[in-house]
């Protein structure tokens, strides 16, 4: 008789352990279907950043030994003043800050204006290249320029690109050495 019920029990442990396993299976594969279909919509957005909002075709990435580098030498802006918002109500603008950073322009130069605007060429420019930068950042204080750097970056790659010609010749920007003061 004991032989009978430890086979019944048995028998039922291993219904619930089969009953759990598809528990189990079911939960697994509508999880596994979830995280296909964020995946598919991550490959999407990362398509739709290479080829552009109207469907043009983004600047494929530069290789490393296709790039020059150039070096803009140690700038000291003066920040736009902050105004702070005083307990009566009034405003009062904060003291001047500066900015002190270098700038590096990584060039293209396999870029079909390399030869025209690149190498020892963009030295002629270089007056005109300081001041789109000094004119980014003097137009903005230094709580932005130390929380806001890609939008920074951004602002001032698209102001050189103005001075080069409208071109991609010059593709990135590095800020570096920043200082406060």
């Amino acid at each position: 008789m004991k032989k009978n019920l430890f086979t019944v029990l048995i028998l039922a442990l291993l219904v619930v352990n089969i009953a759990l396993t598809v528990v189990m299976m079911i939960s697994v594969t509508t999880t596994n279907k979830k995280t296909a279909n964020l995946v598919d919509t991550i490959a999407t957005v990362m398509n739709l950043e290479l080829t552009g909002a109207q469907g043009e075709t983004a600047v494929e990435p530069v290789a490393f030994e296709d790039t020059e580098f150039y070096q803009v030498p140690s700038m000291t802006i003066p920040l736009a003043l902050e105004t702070v918002q005083n307990a009566d109500g009034t405003t009062s603008t904060g003291k001047q800050v500066h900015m002190m950073c270098e700038v590096s322009l990584s060039i293209d130069k396999k870029h079909e204006d390399y030869k025209k605007l690149g190498g020892e060429n963009l030295t002629s420019l270089e007056p005109r290249i300081k001041e789109a930068i000094e004119n980014v950042i003097s137009s903005h204080d230094q709580i932005y320029c130390s929380e806001h750097r890609a939008e920074l970056k951004a602002e001032i790659l698209q102001e050189i690109q103005k001075v080069v010609g409208g071109s991609n010749l010059v593709y990135d920007i590095s800020i570096t050495d920043v200082k406060f003061g």
